[in-house]
Parts: C-alpha cells; structure tokens; sequence
C-alpha cells in the first residue's frame, strides 16, 4: 500500500483502484500526471502519444532518460511507471489523436486528462469530451506560466467557452519555439493530478468554472470564474456541433 493511501477512506481507495484515466501526452504535463495518479493507487492509466523521446525533452519530461532517447514516449513512459508500482494496468495508445479515433478511445476510460501541446489537439479533447460525457482536466504551460482547470459536462464551461476560437495561425509559439522552465510541468501537472484525484474519489472541490493560473516568477497564483456560454457551438442550449471536425483545419492548418 502506497502512503498516498493513509489520505483516502477504504471507499475511496477502491474508487481509485477502479478508475481509469486517459492522458493526452507523455511529455511534460503527461509525465507528472501519469507518476502521481499511479503513486495514488489509480488502477488503470491509458498513454496516447505518437512521439518519441528527444533530447530535448529531458529537462521537463521527468519520465524519460538519457537512455530513452529515440523510444516510443509511451513505452519510456510505461517502463517508469511499472517500476514505480508493478501491479498497475498501463495501456498504450502510440497513435496521434484524431476524429477517427477521439470517440471509441475516449469511452474506454472514466476521465480524461488533457496534456497537449497544440490548439487543434485541445479543441479534439474538448469536442469528444463533450460528446461522450467524459470529464477532461486540462492545463497547459507556456515560458514561466501555466493554467489547470476541469471541464464536466453538464456541470460548467466547456474549453470552447473560455476559447470560442483558436488564436491565429502563429500568434503563439509552441513550447520548443519559446520555451518552458523545467520545473513547471512538474508543478502544473501535479495539480492537474489533484484535479484527476478529487473527481475520482468526490474528496474536495474540483476547479470547475474556475481556470487556476499560476506565475512561477512572482510565485503568484490567481482564480478567474469561467462561465458557460450558452451559445457554445458544443455544449451550448442549442449545440451545432453533434460529430468531431477537422481540427487541423479549424485551427487555421497548423496544429500550434
């Protein structure tokens, strides 16, 4: 048993050996994410991710080493979290996420959580969260900064909500184009995993309807309500969207 345990009753250690948790990303916020749910006795996770370990991603991607380097993300990912805790179900998915594929993965698991480096991937996340009744935590990092949040249909905002539209084409530079410091995937992506943790268990208020944003420079944390909008194209009282898009396209043909 995991000291992570003492903290849950029996009930809600047997619903975290029961859950299963997608995660969008073996990278920064996937890594994280991944050894804290499985440190907490989580039962099953899922890792979807087509990329493989470059040098580049070892001073914020805490699951891959040096010796990774050109492995599969998932299957660098899943060797860690064995040797973490060997009894743990981990299910790889090295496969990018499309609108072929979103639905039928998406409802093999309880919850999903977003760590995607691209607009045109958040935008997939969302859509087939919504359309499977699946809830999705989402965070994302940039430079010095970062944001967590949860989404759960039918009790609050949805991504397009707060993001009616993607920036333009270029407006925004990926993590590699500006950078993010290392220590602050790890830091989001554990809150990330507390927000996995309270939805799995009912323990505590998940940050649905608020978007928690947090400044590394100034150590300075800030909560801004999220509001759904009621003419959201997904979520909203009169929804257009009923079947996943070309997000590729929608975000203007580039994934960033």
């Amino acid at each position: 048993m995991h000291m992570t345990h003492a903290c849950f009753t029996p009930a809600e250690r047997e619903r975290l050996d029961r859950a299963s948790v997608l995660l969008i990303g073996c990278g920064g916020l996937g890594s994280a994410v991944a050894y804290a749910l499985a440190a907490a006795g989580v039962g099953r996770i899922g890792l979807c991710d087509m990329d493989r370990v470059d040098l580049s991603n070892l001073q914020r991607q805490v699951l891959h080493h040096t010796a990774d380097v050109g492995r599969p993300k998932v299957e660098s990912a899943r060797e860690k979290i064995l040797g973490l805790r060997p009894g743990i179900q981990v299910d790889l998915h090295p496969v990018a996420l499309t609108s072929e594929n979103a639905l039928d993965l998406f409802r093999q698991y309880d919850l999903i959580v977003d760590g995607s480096d691209n607009f045109a991937t958040r935008y997939l996340v969302n859509d087939a969260c919504v359309l499977t009744g699946r809830p999705q935590v989402h965070g994302s990092i940039f430079r010095f900064d970062g944001q967590v949040t949860t989404f759960v249909p039918g009790e609050g905002p949805c991504y397009r909500c707060v993001y009616p539209t993607p920036p333009p084409p270029g407006a925004v530079p990926s993590c590699a184009e500006a950078g993010v410091i290392g220590v602050l995937p790890g830091f989001i992506g554990s809150l990330m995993a507390m927000e996995a943790l309270k939805l799995i268990t009912g323990r505590g208020s998940p940050l649905i309807g608020r978007l928690l944003i947090f400044s590394a420079l100034d150590m300075g944390v800030s909560e801004v309500q999220i509001r759904r909008n009621p003419e959201c194209p997904v979520c909203g009282e009169h929804p257009t969207i009923h079947e996943l898009m070309d997000y590729e396209q929608f975000c203007g043909g580039v994934g960033r």
